[in-house]
């Protein structure tokens, strides 16, 4: 490489020996002949040095600081299109350092911008996603008229992967939560198919099997082949006041018998939606024994595998179903009376799990929570709990 200094020291060395030359020529042919003063030659003679600097300046600072001005003021207006540049390198090896580095520093620039635009865009298609899937899946206050039914889904992101609904055709109200393996868009794009599906096939079948049989026959071909849903859903029939289930892969269902003072679970079946295509005869809809005062809990996964500690280090124990269920057991009665209500059980759920996670919840998935009670004769709302939750109680953990 070009020592830089050196040559900048042997032009300047040029530029004197060439204004010595100058002068003799100029003083031994002009001057002599008396043509021109002396005035006039060292006049001539600073023009040509003046030149000769120019040049130089030209060549080793003006041409790439140009080029970069250049460079900079197309990044501004959007217009610099890379595969156009042809960085002219200088004699000076210093200024093509600051110049390569000026012209990195403006690709990383672009580059960031370009994502930040994407992003911004991704941004902007998620919000669509999310307020289409909040509007279809907006929760119509949907009285049943010997239940009370309290839920609530939270997503860890965006856009969620599980949640829950409520259905009314005739006299049977389906009830149902789920959880899809992936999040954000498609899992929002296969939630809304999966809920529209029910809905329309519940105007079909009674049966929460046939149901979910023909919304598993129709998606299964549509999604890809790693993405799985669970499913749990119940149907009640308020003519004949009986409750029936039918799981599809998901959690237990978790119910509390009044008469017993104890918390039972059921298995909701092992095949979730889309593991194959024909689960017509795997999954049964099945009466669960369900009587004034009784409770049941329907959740997802990230319920009973919240953690412990504020991050994982591999230490952390879950809450597990065994401890949900010592918390449905233990939930409070109402005030005067010896049975517990859907908010009662919600609320003490939803505080311990705060506990349990040192009220610094780390929320790794979705989470979504049910509680239906069948009501008492003598329930009264206004002699039950708030539905709000004390924040002393719950801290960081909102709904």
């Amino acid at each position: 490489m070009i020592n830089f200094l050196k040559l900048f020291n042997i032009l300047i060395f040029i530029v004197f020996a060439s204004n010595i030359v100058l002068a003799y020529f100029f003083d031994t042919l002009f001057l002599e002949q008396e043509k021109i003063t002396q005035l006039q030659v060292l006049s001539i003679i600073l023009l040509i040095d003046v030149i000769i600097v120019l040049l130089l300046v030209k060549i080793f600072y003006n041409d790439p600081i140009s080029e970069l001005k250049y460079l900079i003021q197309k990044f501004y207006i959007w217009e610099l299109k890379w595969k156009d540049i042809n960085i002219k390198k200088s004699l000076n090896p210093n200024i093509n350092y600051i110049v390569i580095f000026f012209w990195k520093t403006l690709d990383t620039l672009k580059n960031i911008k370009d994502e930040f635009l994407h992003w911004k865009e991704i941004k902007w298609e998620v919000s669509i996603w999310k307020e289409i899937q909040e509007k279809m899946l907006l929760k119509k206050d949907i009285k049943v008229p010997s239940l009370n039914i309290v839920a609530k889904s939270k997503p860890a992101w965006e856009i969620g992967g599980d949640s829950y609904d409520i259905i009314k055709q005739w006299e049977n109200y389906y009830i149902y939560v789920w959880d899809a393996t992936w999040h954000w868009v498609w899992a929002g794009f296969i939630m809304i198919m999966v809920n529209t599906l029910i809905s329309a096939f519940a105007k079909i079948y009674t049966s929460g099997a046939q149901i979910l049989a023909n919304t598993n026959e129709v998606l299964k071909p549509r999604v890809k082949a790693n993405l799985l849903m669970s499913l749990l859903l119940l149907r009640w029939n308020e003519d004949t006041k009986k409750i029936y289930m039918t799981g599809a892969g998901h959690e237990y269902l978790m119910i509390y018998k009044h008469k017993q003072k104890k918390c039972f679970r059921i298995k909701s079946g092992w095949v979730a939606l889309w593991m194959i295509k024909n689960i017509h005869k795997l999954i049964k809809e099945q009466q669960v024994s369900f009587e004034p005062n009784d409770i049941i809990v329907l959740y997802s996964d990230w319920i009973t595998e919240a953690i412990n500690k504020p991050k994982r280090d591999w230490n952390e124990i879950m809450f597990w179903e065994d401890r949900l269920q010592e918390v449905i057991q233990n939930s409070p009665n109402i005030s005067w009376k010896d049975y517990k209500s859907a908010r009662t059980v919600f609320n003490n759920i939803t505080i311990k799990l705060s506990q349990y996670m040192w009220y610094n919840p780390l929320q790794l998935d979705d989470i979504t929570l049910a509680t239906i009670e069948y009501k008492a004769d003598d329930y009264n709302s206004e002699e039950d709990i708030p539905l709000e939750i004390p924040k002393d109680l719950i801290t960081q953990w909102k709904w």
